[in-house]
């Protein structure tokens, strides 16, 4: 049903052609925005293909290489160029992220790190539901929150099916962790895909932010969510329970491949963090590990097949979108539609938020944002509404991070239904909850704190 959607918008679209001031490129982006909105919404064919359709699509209907004339006063970007959405910086981050985390799976580093950060909490139900979201978190700041939740969970699941049957601390600890690694993900850039579309659009549009600003901005955000969260799960899951124990890791791997893993690992993160001193973008940065844990065997060819490579296509995918809805100027007449001059800053930030909330609650949140950003950033740039598009972009990214309200809304949401402890409606009810925090904390309380401390 949906691909027969897509298909019917993009033949009656190109069919009916340019219209008074949607010019003819614009109304062929116009055909191919309006089918990607369809595909990524039902998911009718798998998000990455909808992503590689966008690319072809752009390169056969809007380029230098158009299968139609394009008009002669329309600069037309060269195939090359939306070939190589493929390859933008943002991508080559996000890869050494992948790389990264991959490899810390492989040789047990986050598990290890979770048991070394986890002893100081103590052995209180409560203050280990506080030590998991806090570990969670700042993991899935620089690991796939995929990831991490799988690696979470195993410590987990073994202490909640050990807890008597209709004790809620069991429901706590399951839940804590797909929260924990979704708010965690907001922190930094190679966080989330949402966070890598935002910043793809903000860097083609000139607005680049690096990778220490933006943890500045989102950090503390995750912070005050996280402490909600964990307020949240352990105030609605009390426990007659008074002691845990949890079995976390072992010895860490002492071999002179997981010493190079460990040496790789900070030096990467240092250099990410302290991008403002040095200078090098952090895409460079993220790919000298690509290069030096394959060079070095750390990382072998077979473990770099198992890479999540749909999400770069995703990314790539979302940022070919952008890229073609500004050239064409379809940007501009969409903005136009509506009268965005007669909404405050609050509104249109209010709006932003909900809608990227609720849709990624039922969609994809990649999918959300590459919908988005091309859209709300557009407005911010084009001065209609008088707000930052770093801001708007911000906006966009934790607010797509923050819809957990189903157990479709998010891989680790997923991961944490499928252990049986939890049931649709605890994700529901502290999913909205979490989200409607999140929106008010990035809506009206963080920005006016951010324009006080100079990051926006």
């Amino acid at each position: 049903m949906g691909v027969a959607v897509a298909v019917l918008w993009f033949v009656v679209v190109l069919a009916i052609g340019p219209q008074g001031d949607l010019t003819g490129p614009a109304s062929r982006m116009l055909a191919i925005f309006g089918a990607a909105v369809v595909l990524w919404i039902t998911e009718a064919i798998p998000l990455a293909a909808t992503s590689i359709f966008v690319i072809l699509a752009q390169i056969i209907m809007i380029s230098d290489e158009a299968i139609v004339a394009l008009p002669d006063d329309f600069e037309a970007p060269a195939y090359e160029d939306i070939f190589a959405t493929l390859a933008n910086p943002v991508l080559m981050l996000f890869l050494g992220g992948f790389v990264l985390a991959s490899a810390a799976t492989k040789y047990g580093l986050d598990r290890n790190l979770a048991g070394v950060m986890l002893r100081p909490f103590g052995t209180s139900p409560r203050s280990i539901v506080a030590g998991l979201m806090v570990i969670t978190a700042l993991l899935s700041m620089f690991v796939s929150n995929t990831a991490t939740t799988a690696a979470m969970m195993a410590v987990v699941l073994p202490v909640a099916a050990g807890l008597p049957d209709g004790d809620r601390m069991r429901v706590a600890l399951v839940l804590s962790i797909p929260v924990a690694a979704n708010i965690g993900g907001i922190g930094t850039p190679v966080g989330s895909p949402p966070n890598a579309i935002v910043l793809g659009r903000l860097t083609e549009r000139g607005e680049a932010i690096d990778f220490l600003r933006w943890m500045l901005m989102a950090v503390p955000v995750a912070v005050v969510v996280l402490a909600a969260a964990w307020v949240l799960l352990t105030r609605m899951y009390r426990s007659d329970t008074t002691h845990l124990e949890l079995e976390v890791g072992g010895e860490f791997d002492r071999r002179p491949s997981a010493i190079v893993l460990y040496v790789v690992f900070a030096l990467t993160v240092l250099g990410w963090v302290t991008e403002p001193v040095h200078g090098v973008p952090s895409a460079i940065v993220g790919f000298v590990p690509v290069v030096v844990l394959l060079a070095t065997g750390v990382f072998t060819v077979d473990d770099l097949r198992r890479l999540n490579w749909h999400i770069l296509w995703l990314v790539g995918g979302g940022i070919a979108l952008g890229n073609g809805v500004a050239d064409t100027g379809l940007d501009v007449w969409i903005i136009d539609r509506i009268d965005w001059s007669g909404m405050s800053v609050f509104a249109f930030a209010a709006v932003l938020a909900l809608l990227s909330l609720v849709l990624s609650t039922v969609i994809s949140n990649s999918a959300t944002a590459n919908l988005i950003a091309p859209i709300g950033i557009g407005i911010a740039l084009s001065g209609v509404v008088d707000i930052e598009p770093l801001l708007t972009g911000l906006i966009i990214a934790i607010t797509c991070s923050l819809a957990m309200a189903l157990p479709v809304s998010t891989p680790p949401n997923a991961v944490a239904y499928a252990s049986g402890h939890v049931a649709t409606r605890d994700l529901a009810v502290v999913g909205i909850i979490i989200g409607v925090i999140g929106v008010v904390l990035t809506v009206a309380a963080a920005p006016p704190v951010w324009r006080a401390l100079g990051l926006l």
